[in-house]
């Protein structure tokens, strides 16, 4: 399993040292991989209202890291493939996950600098949250055809099937004059004779299919509803192909603004953190779960000069939860990516 730590420090001579120191340190030992993380300069505002916006992004990002993982599943479960074949969907513009956030570059036009935090988090909500409630109406649907289709394939058709077992003896009536016949009603000429079949039947009403010349569909269908008929489109492997493409492109566009609203974090933090002018650093260190206590005792090595008060991190930094509870303070600010709800590799 993998670790994504986002962690910020100030441009002091001192944090500059141990951040090469970081660098050297990390290359000998292989305890991770580092790279800059690039925040541009946003607008600070207010550094009262700093402290609200800052609460507003911790529960944004519970929310934003629940959508990722509610689209990451319903991918699995649509495509019924293997994990490294969703994993190869689950992309960021085009990239793979890892070198989308090893090579962030901010979206301006998407995100626009010049509007304050709190404007950049109300996008990045509306985004979220309208990807969450088409989510939940577009699994809904494709579920309701798949369910139909596969109860479908499991009811007898009445054209090839015998009919010992469904018309009983006191169903037919046989006399001198009257005799039963069993009908099939179709509704216009360009209908193939003998194509209509019932596919499915309850206490409320049934489903029936029937085969007829594309060019009458249209009158079929007004012909059906005079006679009160509901004619219902459902072609799985269409509905397939559409919902397949809408669930890539979502979840690359809310992992990306995931990926923002990660930044926007480090980016208030570090000003509430150390203060103004805005003055950080950003890195991105990529290591696993068997190298991350060591790593975590390295960083508090490095930055205890920050804060000597601040605990000598023996908590896991994936126990970031943001929303849930204030994880333990540390002299520098770390933010984690939980990846592993992806199940990332």
């Amino acid at each position: 399993m993998t670790d994504f730590w986002l962690i910020s420090v100030p441009l002091d001579k001192t944090s500059l040292t141990s951040v090469e120191k970081l660098k050297r340190n990390l290359a000998k030992t292989n305890l991770a991989s580092c790279c800059r993380f690039s925040i541009p300069e946003l607008k600070v505002g207010i550094l009262d209202s700093l402290l609200s916006v800052s609460d507003d992004l911790s529960k944004l990002d519970t929310l934003t890291e629940s959508v990722i993982k509610k689209t990451h599943q319903c991918m699995r479960e649509v495509m019924e493939q293997s994990d490294d074949k969703v994993l190869e969907n689950a992309l960021a513009n085009g990239v793979d996950l890892m070198s989308y956030m090893t090579k962030f570059q901010w979206d301006k036009a998407k995100y626009p600098t010049a509007l304050p935090l709190s404007s950049l988090a109300d996008i990045i909500t509306k985004e979220v949250s309208q990807m969450e409630t088409e989510l939940k109406s577009r699994a809904a649907a494709y579920s309701s055809v798949k369910t139909s289709l596969q109860s479908m394939e499991y009811k007898l058709h009445l054209q090839t099937c015998s009919l010992n077992d469904i018309v009983r003896k006191e169903d037919l009536v046989t006399s001198e004059h009257l005799t039963t016949l069993l009908v099939v009603r179709e509704l216009l000429a360009f209908v193939v004779p003998r194509s209509s079949r019932k596919l499915y039947e309850d206490g409320e009403g049934g489903v029936f299919s029937v085969t007829l010349f594309k060019r009458a569909v249209c009158e079929f269908k007004a012909k059906a509803q005079e006679s009160k008929f509901t004619i219902r489109d459902v072609h799985k492997k269409e509905q397939y192909g559409i919902f397949v493409r809408w669930l890539k492109v979502n979840f690359s566009q809310v992992f990306i603004a995931w990926i923002h609203l990660k930044a926007l974090r480090v980016f208030a933090e570090s000003v509430l953190r150390y203060g103004l002018p805005v003055n950080y650093h950003a890195l991105l260190l990529h290591t696993d779960k068997k190298r991350s206590k060591k790593l975590r005792e390295d960083l508090a090595s490095l930055f205890k000069h920050l804060d000597p008060t601040a605990s000598n991190s023996k908590t896991d930094v994936s126990f970031d939860i943001p929303g849930l509870y204030q994880p333990e303070y540390l002299s520098y600010i770390c933010f984690n990516i939980n990846t592993n709800l992806l199940e990332l590799s």
